[in-house]
């Protein structure tokens, strides 16, 4: 057991157990949610507690294999290594707004989109509440730089790692831990029906992202085999539950594929699609995946894309494209780094 996993409420009633006082489970608490790498650190704690937490309690912190940054915006890439030598990748981001960290959670990915680096390979295994936390905390303390947004849009499919996501949400938002709003946080899936029902009922804050990308089954079974499972109008459906749950407005992900759907045919029935569902298009130029055969569309066809949105009354916009020149993208560094390059 990792005590990072653990709320509150659940680590002071393991130090009941111990027979130590109620008051050091909230000392250990902040000290894990501070970035600690050892319970040395724990100045404020007894020895004999240190030497006891370190024995049948390691914290197992995240060791950076490689570091990555931009040039062009000051975009920090992460790759971290597990304590079991799997590894993962976590990105800074800086906004005007503030600085947001991108974490994984899975090691690897099953859904095998054709145009994501994530899931060549494959799922390894689901990520603990505390390996997401870690990202977080370890991002926040190496780059000296105060996390105020998290999205979970890097390696893996939250929703397919349920559980662990929605405890690593409560440690994250915790008071007592890092505080940070849930309308701060976006979790981004590609469409598991049966888990945005689910997450509908919690009411969170979050905002919710859905990786589209296709107007119509056709295009989705392509190049997303997940349509498969839950084609596009089950998941609108969903979609609207959700909004008609939780009154957040959905943003709808959609990387522009050369030839594939990016055609004004395939905005205007895009259109049709988001009519009456509240909901804002984030338009994502394609990131070059070296073994995909997929491009980016051209500006001019993503400008027109954008415009037919527009003028039918669904906001779009294109993404900016951060850390293009340290291989920002999901995936691409754990990739490089797994095949010795």
């Amino acid at each position: 057991m990792n005590l990072k996993s653990q709320t509150l409420a659940e680590l002071a009633a393991l130090f009941k157990e111990m027979g130590e006082p109620a008051f050091r489970a909230k000392q250990v608490y902040k000290w894990l949610h501070s970035g600690v790498r050892t319970y040395d650190e724990m100045t404020n704690l007894p020895q004999s507690l240190r030497g006891k937490l370190t024995e049948n309690y390691p914290i197992n912190a995240p060791e950076v294999v490689r570091k990555q940054e931009s040039q062009r915006d000051g975009t920090i890439k992460y790759l971290w290594k597990l304590s079991d030598g799997n590894c993962v990748e976590t990105v800074l981001m800086r906004y005007h707004y503030g600085n947001t960290v991108c974490i994984s959670t899975e090691v690897g990915c099953r859904m095998g989109c054709a145009f994501c680096a994530s899931t060549i390979g494959g799922l390894v295994r689901r990520l603990e509440p505390f390996e997401m936390l870690d990202q977080v905390l370890f991002t926040q303390v190496d780059s000296g730089l105060p996390v105020s947004h998290i999205v979970l849009m890097g390696i893996g499919e939250p929703l397919d790692n349920f559980d662990h996501v929605m405890r690593f949400l409560e440690l994250v938002n915790s008071e007592d831990g890092m505080n940070i709003s849930m309308r701060h946080i976006s979790l981004s899936t590609c469409g598991l029906v049966p888990k945005i029902d689910e997450l509908a009922k919690r009411k969170l804050q979050i905002s919710l992202a859905i990786s589209l990308h296709g107007p119509n089954d056709a295009i989705r079974d392509r190049i997303m085999p997940v349509n498969k499972a839950y084609p596009i109008d089950e998941l609108l459906s969903a979609c609207r539950r959700y909004y008609d749950a939780t009154s957040r407005r959905i943003h709808f992900e959609y990387a522009m594929i050369d030839g594939v759907n990016d055609s004004e045919e395939n905005a205007r029935e895009l259109l049709r699609r988001l009519k009456g569902l509240p909901a804002h298009v984030n338009m994502i130029p394609l990131n070059h995946v070296e073994e995909s055969p997929l491009k980016p569309s051209s500006r001019k066809a993503v400008a027109q894309f954008q415009k037919i949105l527009e003028d039918g009354g669904v906001t779009a916009t294109v993404r900016r494209t951060l850390g293009g020149d340290i291989d920002a993208s999901c995936g691409q560094l754990r990739r490089k780094y797994t095949q010795g390059r």
